[in-house]
């Protein structure tokens, strides 16, 4: 809907309105075309406002709990898609949105309930089909995942995602997989600046049209476990000239594997040990690579599936803990302070220059920014301070020129380095790779020292999808 036809729309709703104030329906419909305008506020309002006319409208609870999740009010929204399947049972849209809700929250078992029965009642429906495809992964149960994403293919390729801009917008063509191990581009890829339309490469068949684009990103970004999914993004990119960002051969990669071989020889580099392994020869492997070792699942982030193994008498106990094969044994790097505190610096690469995003301290060896001691922590901010405001000082010129090597060598467009600092000035490696995400700090007044940093950096990456348009 274009602009003009928005205000349009408005008017005749709220002239309709001022007849039938009691309509729970039009205030639904104003809601909604608010929402498309991004006037997520207004559109609140009047979804709000039609669950007072109507407890049980269905539209008004679906919509209003979608937008809450897309503006971060997660808990909100699960009560409010709750609430429309209390109301709707049989429906399969509340259904499967409450499940995908649930499986962002880890809540598994429920998440389960609610995708069984969206497929109960509509057996074919993609989306029920895709998000408990994802919960099956998620679960480590790759077999029945991808039967799932299977049917899902099927049904739908293309979505097309709502642009809230006004003026002509830069139309993308994003590259996804079924599988996941997608780089995050919620807020690179800004839906007041930029037309997306999301491809599930999968599910492209050769001869395939594809819609309108300026611009290739390509966010097929996992190489551990999207190799086809990257033979399938190259058949895309051969039925189109638009540019490309992060070309499928260069994502290819950068599996953790094939980073640890070829980053190992850049100065100022320290990379770990890297050794794949089909589960049933783990023992013997991980006898040969020696104690400790890090044991984990390819394809899972955030922690998930992800072991350290102290000696041979904790092996059996990991292996049983974490699904898949084959699996990965991975060199331990130490990155503790006198105190036992471990820290982890993430860098992202845009267009070839390279920004701080953030740093983490945690008195745990497995490092992740969600749950490190930063919130809790006065001075481990005011560590992360300095780095943001000065990454060269902070990091010495080895670890600087390392970074730069690193950057040189994957040649990506958008990505990002997680590392630690060795005694001697080295980087300490953990990954490099496309998939790293970039999310906005939280509201409180305690992270605003990060608000400027994290702009830049979204900034950098909008400007470089834009400047790929020739």
């Amino acid at each position: 809907m274009t602009e003009p036809e928005a205000a349009q729309r408005l008017r005749d709703l709220d002239a309709a309105i001022a007849g039938r104030a009691d309509n729970a329906d039009l205030r639904h419909m104003r809601g909604a075309v608010l929402a498309q305008e991004g006037r997520d506020d207004e559109a609140r309002q009047d979804f709000l406002a039609a669950i007072t006319l109507d407890p049980a409208h269905f539209g008004a609870l679906n919509d209003l709990a979608t937008l809450l999740h897309r503006t971060d009010f997660r808990t909100a929204a699960r009560l409010a898609y709750a609430e429309a399947v209390r109301h709707h049972p049989d429906n399969p849209i509340g259904r499967i949105n409450l499940a995908n809700a649930l499986l962002a929250n880890d809540e598994l078992d429920e998440a389960r309930a609610h995708y069984e029965a969206a497929l109960s009642f509509s057996p074919d429906h993609p989306d029920a089909h895709q998000g408990f495809a994802n919960l099956l992964q998620h679960a480590g149960d790759w077999d029945r995942a991808e039967a799932h994403r299977q049917e899902s293919y099927r049904a739908r390729a293309l979505t097309v995602l709502p642009y809230r801009g006004t003026g002509e917008p830069c139309r993308v063509l994003l590259l996804v997989s079924g599988v996941g191990g997608n780089v995050p581009t919620r807020f690179v890829l800004d839906e007041t600046l930029f037309a997306v339309t999301v491809l599930v490469v999968e599910a492209y068949r050769t001869g395939d049209p594809l819609p309108p684009h300026a611009v290739v990103f390509n966010a097929v970004g996992d190489a551990d476990i999207c190799g086809a999914a990257l033979d399938a993004a190259e058949m895309v990119l051969a039925a189109t000239d638009a540019p490309v960002i992060n070309r499928p051969d260069r994502v290819r990669r950068t599996g953790r594997a094939d980073n640890a071989a070829a980053l190992a020889g850049l100065e100022g580099v320290r990379a770990p040990r890297v050794v794949t392994a089909r589960r049933a020869e783990v023992p013997t492997a991980a006898a040969a690579f020696g104690y400790p070792l890090l044991l984990r699942s390819p394809g899972y982030h955030t922690g998930r599936y992800f072991r350290k193994v102290e000696g041979p008498g904790d092996l059996a106990a990991a292996l049983d803990a974490i699904p898949g094969d084959p699996l990965l044994l991975i060199e331990w790097l130490d990155a503790r302070d006198a105190f036992g505190h471990a820290r982890k610096y993430r860098v992202m690469m845009i267009g070839g220059a390279l920004f701080p995003l953030h740093l983490a301290v945690s008195s745990d060896w497995k490092v992740h920014y969600f749950t490190a001691d930063m919130a809790e922590r006065a001075d481990h901010r005011q560590e992360e301070m300095a780095f943001l405001a000065d990454m060269a000082g902070v990091l010495g010129p080895v670890a600087m020129a390392a970074l730069g090597h690193i950057c040189a060598a994957l040649d990506l467009d958008y990505a990002g380095i997680d590392f630690g600092l060795a005694p001697d000035g080295r980087l300490l490696l953990f990954e490099a790779n496309a998939t790293m995400v970039v999310n906005p700090p939280g509201p409180e007044p305690i992270w605003d020292y990060r608000r400027e940093p994290v702009r830049r950096i979204l900034e950098a990456a909008q400007a470089a999808v834009r400047n790929r348009i020739s």
